[in-house]
């Protein structure tokens, strides 16, 4: 007996590119649930802020920028960021009734019958016309390798793994690797605790002045569109805006807790070493390397070029104008996910009604 559902756009994902995505589904008239249906892997709203560390607060989040058509206001900056985005997706989710399907995993994506795609998941299969994967990035930490990085005696972290409880570093030496907002929030909050701490990162660290403004996201999102039209793998967006040049970070610079050595060569039983010869003992090395797409339940289609990345025309993948990817590459921010998901619906209305995709 075949139990497929059959709907006319599948959303992967319900972070702020899914639920973007969602939100301008129903503006256009698809209907929740006979239209359309969002499926996120979470036990809740929230997307991946519902798994952020508590010492991250409302405050200190790098440019967070409303969903569309609710603004998020009057949130108290002291409070963690994962409950008070958990809380504003939730209302989202409510406001909008996108009734989201959770705890949903979407195993893979493969080619269904009469020209459309098989969204296999854990709660069964769905025949779908187009699909919006909003997956993000959440679920797949980045650890690079190094030589000697299985002899290390100490203990190895990711960003995905902290607690932000920096106590639980209390007299010991901690190396963190990595130049992004992560790394240094990390460091400022270890290093008070501390025996000593290490900052390293792959470049020289880009600090900016100024504000976050929309004009300056819009820019750095531009940039990091042209690789994915190349398809090649996306850069992050934070990876072109640089680090605010805030007072906590100042003081770190002052303090000395930001001072950037470069790249080690080799990990060591009790430490890195760098090829001059230079070394640094640690009992703890903190990766704040980043994350990578989650894309693997798009790999039945064959879809990553040989560039390595899947090339995009806008939010379409080139080789299969079914899929959109929101949240990859260029809409990998709060303000990109916005724009990507209103600019994939568009695309979408246009593929369902047999006309020509918009040129890019």
């Amino acid at each position: 007996m075949n139990n497929t559902r059959e709907v006319e756009v599948v959303v992967a994902g319900a972070g702020q590119a899914g639920l973007s995505s969602a939100f301008h589904l129903r503006r256009v008239g698809f209907e929740p649930e006979r239209d359309f249906v969002v499926l996120d892997h979470s036990p809740g709203p929230g997307g991946a802020w519902q798994y952020r560390w508590p010492s991250l607060t409302y405050g200190k989040v790098h440019g967070m920028h409303a969903l569309p058509g609710m603004e998020l206001t009057d949130a108290d900056p002291a409070r963690p960021s994962s409950e008070v985005i958990r809380e504003y997706f939730a209302a989202y989710e409510k406001r909008f009734d996108l009734r989201v399907r959770r705890p949903v995993d979407v195993r893979s994506v493969r080619e269904g019958e009469g020209g459309r795609l098989l969204v296999e998941t854990s709660d069964g299969d769905w025949s779908t016309r187009a699909l919006i994967s909003a997956t993000g990035t959440w679920d797949r930490p980045f650890w690079p390798r190094y030589p000697g990085q299985e002899t290390f005696r100490g203990r190895q972290l990711h960003t995905a793994q902290y607690s932000g409880h920096p106590k639980e570093f209390a007299g010991l030496r901690v190396i963190v690797v990595g130049g992004g907002a992560s790394g240094t929030q990390h460091l400022l909050e270890i290093a008070p605790y501390a025996a000593a701490t290490t900052w390293v990162t792959r470049r020289p660290p880009v600090f900016r002045e100024g504000p976050f403004t929309e004009e300056f996201g819009r820019a750095a999102v531009a940039l990091v569109e042209e690789r994915v039209k190349q398809g090649l793998p996306p850069r992050s967006v934070v990876s072109v805006t640089g680090l605010p040049l805030n007072d906590a970070i100042r003081e770190g610079i002052a303090d000395g807790v930001l001072d950037r050595q470069p790249m080690f060569d080799r990990i060591t039983p009790d430490g890195v070493e760098w090829a001059d010869g230079r070394r640094v003992d640690a009992d703890v090395i903190l990766w704040a390397t980043g994350f990578r797409p989650v894309i693997d339940h798009l790999a039945p289609l064959r879809l990553r070029g040989p560039g390595g990345g899947i090339q995009l025309e806008g939010t379409r993948v080139a080789a299969d104008p079914r899929i959109h990817l929101v949240g990859y590459g260029p809409s990998a921010s709060t303000i990109g996910a916005n724009r990507a998901g209103r600019a994939a619906v568009r695309d979408i209305r246009r593929l369902l009604a047999g006309e020509q995709p918009v040129a890019v």
